[in-house]
């Protein structure tokens, strides 16, 4: 297992550059099972998480090219379907939350998809219910192997279109469910579709494709479903958790940074929420510039004078993934913060390591905590600790950054998960990091 060492204190400065979006390559690296002709995709992120879905697609007959930085063909004319029956598969496929969404293209083109229990963070209960309730709707038949955790869907005879209501706003849900319709017989109504960018572009993607997606930005889509899609070529948004993250680091470190080419139109409530905390940040075209706060930033009450209270919900709402990085922030801001994580019942458990670090926070239970500012009157202290996911990686390698002293990072296998050569894009912006 790596580590980083992170000389905290230390302001940086200079401009960064987000990598692609992971959650939207996740989606469209999927759906070039959808077609037999080639698909070329652009600003693909080098990160553990879509390297394993990319040797997934290859180990399933998918022919990959890299040509460029960022950017492949595929040509899924060969696809070698049994393979979704082998143990090879089954422990490939159980090692990545997103190899969950393979099983919509197949089942649409191929007639049936397997997958085992997928992997991901351990951030609580993540059920699969949408999709495969999807699917069912569609006319598939499920069923699922309680002993090794295998689920199948299956639609010999094609699938229909059908009218649904989803239970839950599920982004990969949802995208599953879009990926099986665009090639079902007839027209299916997805009511409470999640509407994320990332799923926009999904069904930009597919209608450049040849399928027929309208509602495309709301929460009902309506698919008319076609005979086959053909091949194109799609860019990747940059992504907004990690830009997300670089307005947090900023804030924390005390440093001017610019933030390039971040498609500001896709950003949603993410800016402002960062200046309820009283960071200030500018649009300079497509780029966010962040001054450094020497004076440090103050907190926003509500209207009424009462405590502020940053919480998640689907898409236009804050996106949970930056829910980690707004807590760590609040630690040094000058004010109060209710954190609710309404999600996920496990994100917040990695704030003691903050509390060991010198931050006043209050974990009421496992969805909400209260963060007492320090008004960086008091600085974080450097330790050792671990990183338990993606997102309470990147916080703590924030709050690293930020300590006085040198902090030791473990398992940071979990932050190459999401986050490109970030000590290398660190290191260029003036931070001491380390990989050892």
């Amino acid at each position: 297992m790596g580590i980083f060492k992170i000389e905290g204190g230390i302001s940086l400065k200079g401009e960064i550059t987000p990598q692609g979006a992971k959650n939207e390559a996740l989606q469209i690296l999927c759906a070039v099972l959808l077609t037999p002709e080639k698909v070329i995709i652009n600003n693909i992120p080098d990160i553990i998480d879509i390297n394993k879905l990319i040797t997934l697609l290859g180990n399933l007959g998918v022919k990959i090219q890299k040509t460029g930085s960022g950017s492949y063909t595929f040509q899924a004319d060969e696809v070698n379907i049994n393979y979704l029956e082998t143990e090879a598969f089954k422990k490939e496929g159980g090692s990545l939350r997103g190899s969950i969404m393979i099983v919509g293209p197949l089942l649409a083109r191929f007639g049936k998809g397997y997958i085992p229990k997928p992997g991901g963070d351990k951030i609580g209960r993540r059920r699969l219910d949408t999709h495969f309730e999807g699917f069912i709707n569609l006319g598939a038949k499920f069923r699922y192997n309680r002993e090794d955790h295998f689920y199948g869907v299956e639609a010999p005879k094609g699938l229909k279109g059908a009218n649904m209501l989803l239970d839950e706003a599920s982004v990969t849900g949802t995208a599953n469910i879009v990926m099986a319709a665009v090639l079902a017989k007839g027209k299916t109504t997805v009511y409470n579709a999640a509407c994320e960018p990332y799923l926009q572009q999904l069904c930009k993607m597919l209608n450049s494709m040849g399928a027929k997606i309208t509602g495309v930005g709301s929460n009902l889509l309506t698919i008319e479903g076609v005979e086959s899609l053909g091949g194109c070529e799609h860019r990747i948004l940059p992504d907004m958790i990690e830009i997300g993250s670089w307005i947090g680091l900023a804030a924390m470190t005390k440093s001017e940074i610019t933030i390039k080419d971040v498609s500001w139109d896709n950003l949603g409530v993410i800016p402002n929420t960062f200046r309820k905390l009283g960071i200030t940040l500018e649009r300079r075209g497509d780029d966010i510039y962040i001054p450094a706060h020497v004076d440090g930033y103050e907190v926003k009450t509500d209207i009424d004078g009462s405590i502020l209270t940053i919480a998640d919900a689907p898409w236009p709402g804050f996106t949970p993934d930056l829910l980690s990085i707004v807590l760590v922030v609040a630690t040094q801001a000058k004010g109060d913060v209710l954190i609710h994580q309404k999600m996920f019942e496990s994100r917040l458990f990695f704030v003691d390591k903050l509390i060991d670090m010198g931050a006043k926070i209050m974990l009421c239970d496992p969805h909400r905590a209260v963060v007492m500012g320090h008004d960086f009157k008091s600085q974080l202290k450097a330790t050792t600790m671990s990183s338990p996911d993606i997102r309470a990686g990147i916080s703590l390698l924030i709050a690293a950054l930020s300590a006085k002293g040198t902090s030791t990072i473990q398992n940071i296998e979990q932050i190459d998960r999401g986050y490109e050569r970030i000590d290398e894009r660190l290191r260029a912006i003036g931070a001491n990091i380390v990989r050892a």
